[in-house]
């Protein structure tokens, strides 16, 4: 598939991978020129949190690159960090089609990111006239809601180390990287991410160091494509225990 006007709109297609342009050239195969011409493309820096919950609904937003978190704040003003792992998906889609006036989830950066920004009165406008490109959407939003409900069921039975195993192939899976994985040696942010405590993050990541899953340094931590494949076993092994 290709679309030139398309490329033209987002020159980032061309620097992402090619199953991730395919995605954008279906979702907006219908688009008319005139929701093409309300695009914006930004630039967004790490932990920038640009959607927060209970703020009106005012903007549509797909990630072109990198990887965003979504936080809820759940008992007695704890927050609860969960990784987004989706297809090409409109955040702030869903509140549309079900007619919220305001975000569910905040939303916020891990990586650098290239975001694509839409106004909620044209794409609302384009999603409801549209029948096949609303389909699409209520598609991925029920392939996310049923991927989420997967993983909140690993996770909820996994401990310690094989959590922080699951965390990190899915991590490495969504960064769309070549060789290597590399965050920040943040044990508060995998806590926040996990669960588990900041104790417990500490000995999983010398336990996964020392059965050469991953590799550390002070400031980062990196997991190369070997490493990727040892923990995508130890994981599999596990589930299949566990079913």
């Amino acid at each position: 598939m290709e679309n030139k006007y398309l490329d033209k709109v987002l020159p980032f297609l061309q620097k992402i991978s090619k199953e991730r342009r395919e995605k954008f050239y279906t979702y907006f195969q219908n688009a008319p020129l005139w929701l093409l011409d309300s695009f914006q493309v930004e630039n967004m820096p790490k932990e920038t949190t640009f959607i927060r919950a209970g703020d009106p609904v005012d903007t549509i937003y797909f990630i072109g690159s990198g990887i965003i978190k979504g936080t809820d704040y759940r008992i007695l003003g704890v927050s609860f960090d969960f990784m987004i792992f989706t297809d090409v998906y409109a955040y702030g889609g869903m509140e549309v089609i079900m007619d919220f006036d305001t975000y569910q989830t905040s939303l916020q950066t891990v990586t650098d990111c290239i975001v694509l920004k839409i106004p909620k009165g044209q794409f609302a406008k384009w999603i409801k006239s549209d029948i096949w490109s609303l389909g699409h959407e209520a598609k991925l939003m029920g392939q996310y809601l049923l991927e989420q409900a997967r993983n909140n069921r690993v996770f909820l039975f996994l401990q310690g180390a094989d959590r922080l195993i699951m965390l990190l192939t899915i991590m490495y899976e969504q960064s769309e990287v070549v060789e290597e994985l590399t965050i920040a040696n943040d044990r508060q942010k995998l806590s926040d991410y996990t669960g588990l405590s900041v104790k417990t993050i500490t000995r999983a990541v010398q336990k996964l160091e020392s059965q050469g899953m991953l590799s550390r340094s002070r400031s980062k931590l990196t997991v190369n494509q070997q490493q990727y494949e040892l923990m995508k076993e130890s994981l599999a092994e596990i589930l299949e225990t566990e079913t």
